[in-house]
């Protein structure tokens, strides 16, 4: 994945016609920590784990990005991420920069007291590097609101009351209304300005969506209020279609109850790797890496994507779906709602001062559509694709921002 971040990062800056030197200083990472996390378990065995945070930039804001539970997870993958979210919270412009870390752990094998105990062993150990105005993690995968509570609460114990240290709490621990649906709220934002764009409306459109956790149910469920039939959602227990658009209030009452899709019977079922080329006008992949490559690219049907997941499409992939006049609208961009409403919640804690839900989803919205005209406006000028628009964009404003702070002999190409 480190690999990708980087191609598409040389792709827009050879368009930018980046020198060696600046490119060597953006794609650098700022720190990379490697802590060990021993405790006894519940069970009383000593359990071992690696945990990981790499900050990559913080040249526009404190440091932002997910923490993961994941057996996989590794400096790499750290990196990878942290890398991408320098560009993400560029792109939508809030002043952060990037990073990201995680426990190579599996909550699924371990009791919540364990889980708890290794949350708090890792803040121990990375006190010293994280913080309101240094790096501020986020719930990511396998973890959640009840796990930035526990950060807050040991991170608070060295430095007094914290609850900017982490966002992604829950309400009663000063997290933000609207952050839980705010990732897929914004690939609903920006789905609306490419439709606009094309003079079409939500009531046009069909959708096929991939992944049904908590960003592609709720894009599907704010989509169809406005009017899109979600015709399939596949996820990882399986698919289910419905030609006349799904109920998604009732496809997520029934996820909630079996832990997945399959076996919902307002639908028909359907083998979960067809997703990726179902007959929809526009495809949401909201679950796995390189869920769109070499091999499928060439059969998706959908004349847009909106990238809920993080790095869904391969290079290769890229390549052939631009061809194919397919509008992608990249992830850096797509599914940035979540670091936004990340940023407000923030904000408020800062500030000591709380805004309703209206207010967070309309400044969201505001934050989001002013993302994508401004990442088209890029693509116009330079004729080239949204990814690699949103990637010269958010180089230019982390360039120029680095470059400020330092005394090197290095002029900048804009």
């Amino acid at each position: 994945m480190l690999a990708e971040s980087h191609f598409y990062f040389h792709k827009a800056a050879d368009v930018l016609g980046l020198p060696d030197k600046v490119r060597t200083i953006l794609l650098t990472p700022r720190r990379s920590v490697k802590v060990e996390v021993t405790i006894e378990g519940e069970r009383g065995d000593l359990q071992v784990y690696e945990g990981y945070r790499v900050q990559h930039n913080m040249a526009r804001g404190p440091m932002k990005g997910g923490l993961r539970y994941h057996p996989a997870m590794d400096e790499d993958h750290a990196a990878a991420l942290a890398n991408l979210m320098t560009w993400k919270t560029a792109v939508v412009d809030v002043p952060y920069g990037g990073a990201k870390g995680g426990i190579n752990c599996d909550p699924r094998s371990l009791s919540k007291k364990d889980l708890f105990e290794i949350t708090t062993r890792f803040v121990e150990q990375m006190k010293e590097v994280i913080g309101p105005t240094t790096d501020i993690p986020a719930p990511d995968v396998n973890t959640n609101a009840e796990v930035m509570g526990w950060i807050m609460h040991e991170y608070s114990k060295y430095a007094g009351f914290s609850p900017g240290v982490v966002t992604g709490k829950p309400l009663h621990l000063f997290g933000s209304e609207g952050r839980e649906a705010a990732t897929g709220r914004g690939v609903m934002d920006v789905l609306a300005e490419a439709l606009d764009e094309q003079g079409k409306s939500f009531n046009d459109i069909t959708v096929a969506v991939q992944g049904f956790g908590n960003v592609g149910s709720n894009a599907a469920r704010l989509m169809a209020e406005r009017g899109a039939k979600i015709v399939a959602v596949a996820d990882h227990t399986g698919g289910v279609s419905n030609e006349e658009g799904l109920d998604i209030p009732a496809l997520v009452a029934w996820t909630a109850e079996h832990g997945g899709v399959k076996g919902f019977s307002a639908g028909e079922a359907f083998d979960n790797n067809e997703i990726i080329t179902w007959n929809a006008d526009v495809l949401v992949p909201a679950a796995l890496e390189d869920a769109i490559h070499k091999d499928n690219a060439a059969d998706v049907k959908a004349k847009i994507i909106v990238e809920g997941a993080n790095g869904p499409t391969t290079p290769e992939a890229d390549q052939i779906l631009n061809e194919r006049d397919i509008l992608i609208v990249p992830d850096i961009l797509a599914n940035a709602g979540g670091v936004t409403v990340s940023y407000f919640e923030w904000a408020q804690n800062i500030q000591q001062f709380s805004w309703d839900e209206d207010k967070v989803n309309s400044e969201l919205d505001k934050k989001m559509s002013r993302a994508y005209r401004s990442v088209r406006e890029v693509a116009n000028q330079r004729d080239i694709d949204m990814r690699t628009a949103a990637f010269v964009l958010a180089i230019q404003r982390v360039g120029k921002a680095a470059l400020a702070r330092v005394h090197i002999k290095t002029e900048l190409p804009f």
